[in-house]
């Protein structure tokens, strides 16, 4: 009996040394769910940004496309290309390069994470023109996974004109599917106090759907990178995109909830290590 290939997906994020974000999530998230996680770093930061100040950074652009033309030469396929935060149009550039070099065919999913901003401000490092650069990126994505803020940039609307209802929520995710050409994972959704999730556009079949658990009252770091590294792993082992949406929504509730109790620190993150057996056995 011939042994299946273990998937392998590209990812293309910052990696922080301390902080339980980016890749520092992506790469054991996706392990554990038995996929081969080949990272692509676009920086090297001494600790994440959130609530840290003196951290270092290190620039990867100039490395990026070597890395990928190296790939290039050794042949190498992936079934999943998964990108993150950017730190400059020339990054968003070099990933839609990179798209358009390692997508074979409809087999590859293409999931882009459009990391801008959040609570109705972009991050202190986005220009308009770093959004405008994310936005057109986007388009080449089979899925992509915005929050309400980043949904409101790619939309070029006001962040207050979006409607937070079920009828808002689903008609964002349709106008963000571009007449339906790719899938829309829209996160931080809530119709209820208690209850948060996302709303979800699946393009195969045109159907939209939001999807809701318990709601965590803390915050912290590094819950939508475990989101799109779950979601991502899911996608790529055969998982519809409403099965693979209700897997991450249920596994960052169950991080969330066990994080809680053990007061961590926010800046430090979400404690996914001691659940990551669950996505091993899933």
């Amino acid at each position: 009996m011939n042994k299946m290939p273990t998937p392998r997906v590209a990812a293309i994020h910052d990696m922080s040394g301390f902080g339980r974000c980016s890749l520092t999530v992506a790469i054991p998230v996706l392990s554990a769910m038995g996929v081969q996680c080949c990272p692509l770093p676009t920086a090297f930061l001494s600790t994440h940004t959130g609530g840290f100040t003196g951290y270092t950074f290190l620039d990867m652009t100039d490395e990026m496309p070597k890395v990928a033309a190296h790939w290039r030469e050794l042949g190498l396929r992936f079934d999943a290309i998964y990108s993150g935060f950017m730190g400059s149009e020339r990054q968003m550039e070099i990933t839609a390069e990179f798209i358009r070099t390692f997508r074979r065919d409809e087999s590859t999913v293409v999931v882009v994470d459009p990391v801008m901003g959040d609570h109705g401000q972009s991050y202190a490092t986005y220009t308009p023109a770093m959004c405008d650069a994310m936005a057109r990126m986007a388009t080449l994505a089979d899925v992509i996974t915005p929050n309400l803020t980043e949904a409101a940039f790619l939309l070029g609307v006001p962040y207050e004109a979006l409607r937070t209802d079920a009828h808002g929520y689903c008609r964002c995710v349709e106008k963000l599917s571009l007449n339906g050409r790719r899938s829309v994972v829209l996160t931080g959704v809530s119709l209820e106090p208690a209850k948060i999730g996302a709303a979800c556009f699946d393009a195969r079949g045109g159907k939209t759907e939001i999807i809701q658990t318990t709601f965590e009252t803390r915050e912290f770091h590094g819950t939508g990178d475990v989101f799109a590294s779950v979601l991502t792993g899911a996608l790529v082992r055969g998982r519809g995109l409403m099965e693979a949406v209700s897997d991450a929504v249920e596994f960052v509730r169950d991080c969330a909830a066990y994080s809680a109790p053990q007061n961590l620190p926010v800046r430090e993150g979400v404690d996914f290590e001691p659940l990551l057996w669950k996505l091993h056995r899933g």
